[in-house]
């Protein structure tokens, strides 16, 4: 019987390495790391920072899908992916495939930074998001944008025509902004409820919008730090489950230990949380510990991401 494939949409890096990186052995490192985690592909996640810098970001990236894609020891067949996500995979796993990139950002709002350099962040227009993409058409699969600021429904229009997905993050849209985002062709929201509008009695936000329309996809980071159990427990019981996507988050400072799992709660000089610290398969291999329903979170990272990225 073939095995479904893991997938992580959302990661920046691992133990050391990150999307910043200067070469793409450093970008094969972060797939070894994640598949040493039974982690099966990942859509590696560029940083905001100028279109110039994204753009290297972007090309050492496609260097490495290119060599992964020559090498014989590249990637994942369907045959060989590892099962999800209890019992955890041995470590000598092969590395995730890189099926390509997430750009979080930068047609995103400075009030909702996050971890993430705001100053980085610009409006979002046609010709820059064509500067931004030129050449790499064929592996950007998901855009974040804010849907709130400036010009940002027309271009979800635009980017979703091209068959990129957009996902709306690091905002602080409005129920009604939120959904003229989702009309406008946006299909997920990046990791709901972190670096966006809160739910507030008198104004559901973006948050409220991702849990209550049934059609739209939720990223959903499931380490100990960026949700309250309650919280997930309130996203698995209101949310459509086939639109739940687990992702990680994972940056270069979550480190792998010994009994392979990954470190603490991660966060920068100002104490906010900067990053993931597990993989897709640690996160949900606890929450199964916890008692939510293995079938449901097998699905967040199996069936809902290949769904998310390929059966729309």
């Amino acid at each position: 019987m073939m095995l479904m494939k893991v997938t992580d949409i959302h990661t920046h890096g691992i133990d050391g390495y990150d999307t910043r990186s200067a070469t793409e052995d450093d970008i094969l490192k972060i797939a070894e790391i994640q598949g040493s985690h039974g982690v099966s592909e990942i859509l590696l996640t560029i940083y905001p920072s100028t279109i110039k810098v994204m753009r290297e970001n972007m090309q050492i990236v496609k260097k490495a899908m290119e060599y992964q894609r020559s090498s014989a020891s590249g990637g994942i067949s369907d045959q060989q992916s590892p099962p999800p996500p209890n019992p955890l995979p041995p470590p000598n796993s092969r590395p995730s495939q890189i099926i390509g990139l997430h750009l979080e950002g930068p047609f995103l709002n400075p009030t909702k930074c996050g971890a993430l350099d705001a100053k980085t962040f610009i409006e979002p227009t046609e010709c820059k998001f064509q500067e931004l993409i030129e050449g790499f058409e064929d592996i950007v699969k998901i855009i974040t944008i804010a849907p709130e600021i400036k010009g940002a429904t027309s271009l979800i229009r635009k980017v979703s025509d091209t068959g990129i997905i957009v996902s709306m993050g690091h905002s602080d849209a409005t129920y009604v902004e939120a959904e003229a985002g989702f009309q406008a062709g946006a299909e997920g929201i990046t990791h709901i409820f972190n670096a966006m509008r809160g739910f507030h009695h008198r104004e559901p936000g973006i948050a409220g919008f991702g849990l209550l329309n049934q059609d739209i996809y939720v990223e959903v980071i499931a380490d100990p730090y960026h949700l309250h159990v309650k919280t997930l427990d309130l996203i698995l019981k209101i949310k459509n489950p086939d639109r739940i996507i687990i992702v990680s988050d994972s940056v270069k400072e979550a480190k792998k230990r010994k009994d392979k799992r990954v470190g603490q709660g991660i966060t920068d000089a100002l104490g906010r949380i900067s990053g993931g610290c597990m993989t897709i398969t640690e996160s949900s291999k606890r929450l199964i510990e916890m008692g939510f329903h293995e079938g449901t979170i097998t699905r967040c990272i199996t069936k809902n991401p290949e769904r998310y990225l390929f059966g729309r």
